[in-house]
């Protein structure tokens, strides 16, 4: 039996990934598709607990207190333990897995930290590390939602009710999420990911243009 379609929602926080993956899978129950829904890191797992510690400042205060290359393998363990105990023999029977979030996460986000001299070469490491060493699975289609952070931290707002102690490491980080944006848009161009506009200005796009716009992506590979 051939291995099922591997599809990544990828995005900023705040930018709709949880919505949009939640609509993809309601989708795919209503055409009698298979599919596995995931989710990184997978902090309800024993192995996202050094994830866990370091969003929680328990390493220090800022991203850059953990060398990225520490802080990417704290999130590919978690990955590779999610594939191992719970999604590798469905992939390998076929079934479509839908992510929100996966290595693309580790690109966007330690990327930045990085000089731009060094992003093609911490790319090719991490690449090399999650899906050749550790045997990861690669995406068929990584599906990114754009959105500019002003208008993404406006949406956070909502989630949190305002309460900006509940934002993680990154969340609270406005200009390194920004950062975070244009090593997205630049890791986009190198691997071929898709780009989804999810804002017209300052105005998230309404959630339903934003499904159609990745159904369009998804069709042709289930």
């Amino acid at each position: 039996m051939s291995k099922g379609k591997f599809i990544v929602i990828e995005g900023l926080d705040g930018s709709g990934k949880a919505t949009q993956t939640k609509l993809i899978c309601e989708k795919l129950t209503k055409k009698n598709k298979k599919f596995c829904k995931l989710s990184f890191p997978n902090y309800d797992e024993p192995s996202s607990a050094l994830v866990k510690m370091y969003l929680n400042s328990e390493f220090g205060n800022s991203p850059d207190d953990v060398n990225v290359y520490a802080a990417a393998s704290f999130y590919a363990v978690d990955r590779y333990a999610s594939y191992k105990k719970f999604w590798q023999e469905n992939y390998e029977n076929g079934q479509i897995i839908i992510a929100d979030r996966y290595t693309t996460s580790n690109e966007i986000y330690q990327l930045c930290r990085l000089k731009k001299s060094q992003w093609d070469e911490y790319l090719c490491w991490l690449e090399d590390y999650e899906y050749n060493k550790l045997g990861l699975p690669k995406p068929d289609l990584v599906a990114y939602l754009d959105m500019p952070v002003e208008v993404s931290q406006k949406l956070m707002q909502n989630r949190y009710n305002g309460d900006n102690s509940k934002k993680d490491l990154y969340e609270k980080n406005v200009e390194f999420l920004k950062k975070c944006r244009e090593t997205a848009m630049y890791t986009a161009q190198k691997f071929d990911w898709k780009v989804v506009p999810c804002s017209e200005g300052e105005k998230p796009k309404p959630i339903s243009e934003i499904n159609g716009l990745l159904e369009n992506l998804i069709e042709p590979l289930i």
